[in-house]
């Protein structure tokens, strides 16, 4: 199982036209979140003109909400949602503020201006993609561990704890999917002087390549 979302929550500022759109990005688990940011800034920008919104939620992106609060319809929320799904971001809320400097863009310049903010928020926090690793220790002699490491790191395969004790216990976390072929491998690598011992599954994060604009 995988996910995508932003790396971080962050705060970006684009100009177009004189007027300032501030995309403010972050990450949520509940709607109540999502609510609590957008009102949050409301409060800061107080004297901004807009703050239009769109958020994603669930694995299988089950909640989509989006507001144009006040922009003509169709030109600010939707926007957003859709640089966010194009994405194919999840548990994330982003809020694009708008401080009006005088000229009107019209339909199509909001909704460029309304996407770019989007975009440009993106790009500059990052994007990850979340997946499901099996924790797996693996207790073996001190003589085998050169022979492990090497191995470990053509297969470019994630160290999460090595423990010297009477024998050493190397933690590796490795991908749910690969999980069966991964222990046949590391098996017949150590010609079967190996104890492997499953630990708890859990989400890694690694970063991926630019985002869709």
């Amino acid at each position: 199982m995988t996910y995508r979302t932003i790396r971080q929550d962050g705060e970006t500022e684009i100009e177009i036209k004189k007027s300032r759109f501030i995309c403010s990005l972050k990450r949520i688990q509940s709607e109540d979140e999502a609510k609590a940011f957008i009102q949050a800034l409301k409060k800061e920008h107080w004297k901004a003109n807009h703050h239009c919104s769109a958020y994603v939620l669930g694995e299988n992106h089950e909640i989509q909400r989006s507001s144009d609060d006040g922009e003509p319809s169709g030109t600010a929320g939707v926007p957003i949602l859709e640089i966010l799904k194009k994405n194919d971001l999840i548990n994330m809320v982003a809020v694009v503020t708008r401080y009006f400097g005088g000229t009107k863009l019209g339909a199509g310049g909001l909704i460029r201006a309304y996407s770019s903010s989007a975009s440009a928020g993106i790009k500059a926090v990052g994007i990850v993609e979340g997946v499901l690793h099996q924790e797996l220790a693996l207790t073996i002699d001190y003589p085998l561990l050169g022979k492990l490491q090497n191995y470990l790191e053509l297969q470019n395969i994630y160290v999460k704890d090595i423990a010297y004790t009477e024998k050493i216990v190397v933690t590796l976390m490795i991908p749910e999917a690969t999980l069966a072929d991964q222990e046949a491998a590391l098996i017949d690598l150590l010609q079967g002087q190996v104890q492997l011992n499953k630990g708890k599954t859990e989400y890694v994060e690694r970063l991926i390549e630019e985002p869709t604009e």
